[in-house]
């Protein structure tokens, strides 16, 4: 592990290291506790290098606020980065991020500063906190330009910053993938928080009150109520019988644009702020109506798009296939005659793309796929689509674009779909997340059998092997979108299992995670 304090030291760095390796970011003011280590593992998981930034910013607290005080462990923090196998670690001075202090007013500024969108911070802590939004979007945006991650990652606790710093990235066209990670929770509940260090026994006992009584909510969310005051005033008094809870607001917003709301329609953003003593407490829950999602990931020769088809039937799922949307980008570029290595000329196609899957009548029929109105089902099949799709899958902006597709989907749910990203990537926020998986030898023996069945017989077992050894290393090596298993992923050993026993796992594991969900919520 590596530790810089300057920025030209840090850049020099990652310069010198290979091109083409993904850097995953995590902002940190320090004082790094289960919900940060959380972050640092998804992001080693996700990226080749992985950058803690370890700051605290004088510009997102009021000169009232805790600055002085905040809790600083930097040889703790250090520690930790190292056990988990972080590989750089950026600690600069306020001096070396631009900020001056005046000493007359105790104020800290910066000559240019990133203003977010004014809706966005007059809602939850912004209403309380002024400037503070401000202060932490000018150093998110600098440690973004300095460090230039490919995916920089942020917890869901932290639901209003979040939204916007998504906003300000989506804004300023910033090629960078927002992350958002689950509230990582101590075992009585508490969300952890670097803040927690303030209090005392008795009161982290007492704070326990406001994830229940967000759980309270979620339970009449789940039993059909969707009126925002009434599932408020519901929080509201579950937080009045612990009498030293002083609330500072109790507010239900959408999710993105942070725009308070009567009802929930799709979902909603119940968040909670209150004091408890000295300290200042915040937790929140997304209300979700949409349906669960069941992401498969794994190696190519484990039988997904089998498993996920059989699966799918089973449990009334839609089966989304991104193989066939990017097969039928691929038929579009070749239509269109545009060459393959043009990726400005692609990405010009992807950005205006329509793109439709719709479910056949009968389960075991393909589903229609249309581009722009046209039916391409068979015409995306062709031996020439099939020899060209991964060289244009294999593009950045062609992967953003699909995505975004894709995620007009997850809005709804009630899909099952599979790839080598999906956990990770596509929907991390997925009900059910499946990685399967085989060895080498396994899977080349069943590739043996399906060119013997399909007629060739000079088949050498050993040369199978090496191909999908391979063809392993550069899926999992891949810059963009590289195969990896999710944190939260249940991984299914394929061995000497069946498609169809394969499938019945994968159905009863989906079966018990929506039953507990159920009794969880209601």
């Amino acid at each position: 592990m590596r530790l810089f304090t300057t920025i030209a030291g840090l850049r020099a760095h990652l310069n010198s290291l290979f091109k083409d390796q993904t850097i995953g970011l995590v902002p940190t003011m320090g004082a790094l506790h289960m919900g940060h280590a959380s972050l640092i593992k998804r992001a080693i998981a996700e990226n080749q290098i992985t950058v803690v930034s370890i700051f605290i910013n004088p510009l997102q607290f009021a000169p009232t606020e805790d600055l002085q005080k905040y809790p600083r462990q930097f040889t703790q923090d250090c520690q930790l980065c190292e056990q988990l196998g972080v590989d750089v670690i950026f600690a600069p001075t306020p001096e070396t991020m631009g900020i001056a202090k005046n000493t007359d007013t105790q104020t800290n500024s910066l000559t240019t500063t990133v203003v977010p969108p004014q809706q966005m911070t007059s809602v939850l802590c912004g209403s309380f906190r002024l400037g503070h939004f401000q202060g932490v979007a000018t150093i998110v945006t600098k440690l973004f330009t300095i460090i230039a991650p490919t995916v920089a990652y942020f917890g869901e606790k932290d639901a209003q910053q979040l939204a916007i710093i998504r906003q300000l990235v989506k804004d300023l066209n910033l090629n960078i993938d927002i992350r958002g990670c689950p509230t990582v929770r101590e075992p009585s509940g508490l969300a952890y928080s670097s803040r927690n260090q303030y209090l005392t026994q008795q009161e982290k006992e007492q704070a326990v009150i406001l994830s229940k009584s967000l759980k309270y909510a979620q339970e009449s969310f789940a039993q059909g109520e969707r009126d925002s005051q009434t599932l408020m005033t519901r929080v509201r008094e579950q937080l009045k019988t612990v009498p030293e809870i002083n609330i500072q607001y109790i507010e239900l917003v959408h999710p993105t644009t942070l725009m308070p709301l009567e009802k929930i329609t799709d979902s909603g953003l119940l968040a909670i702020a209150a004091h408890l003593g000295s300290t200042r407490l915040i937790d929140n829950v997304i209300l979700r109506q949409r349906k669960p999602i069941i992401a498969i990931d794994g190696p190519a020769g484990v039988g997904k798009s089998t498993v996920t088809r059989l699966v799918a039937l089973e449990l009334g799922l839609t089966y989304l296939d991104t193989g066939a949307m990017y097969r039928a980008l691929t038929w579009l570029v070749l239509q269109k005659g545009i060459p393959l290595d043009d990726e400005g000329a692609i990405a010009e196609l992807v950005s205006d793309l329509h793109l439709e899957l719709i479910p056949s009548v009968f389960p075991e029929q393909p589903m229609t796929i249309k581009i722009n109105g046209e039916d391409v089902t068979e015409a995306i099949r062709t031996p020439e689509v099939t020899k060209n799709v991964s060289v244009i899958s294999a593009q950045r902006y062609v992967r953003q674009g699909m995505l975004s597709q894709q995620h007009q989907y997850g809005k709804i749910g009630g899909i099952i779909v599979e790839g080598r990203d999906i956990g990770t990537k596509v929907f991390p926020d997925a009900e059910l997340k499946i990685f399967l998986t085989a060895s080498v030898q396994e899977r080349a023996k069943r590739r043996s059998k399906d060119l013997i069945a399909q007629g060739q017989t000079n088949i050498e077992l050993l040369q199978l092997e090496q191909d999908i050894g391979r063809r392993d290393y550069l899926d999992s090596h891949r810059a963009i979108s590289p195969l990896l298993k999710a944190p939260d992923a249940i991984a299914i050993d394929t061995d000497g299992l069946t498609i169809h026993q394969v499938t019945e796992k994968i159905v009863q594991l989906y079966r018990e995670r929506i039953s507990t969900d159920s009794q969880v919520s209601g």
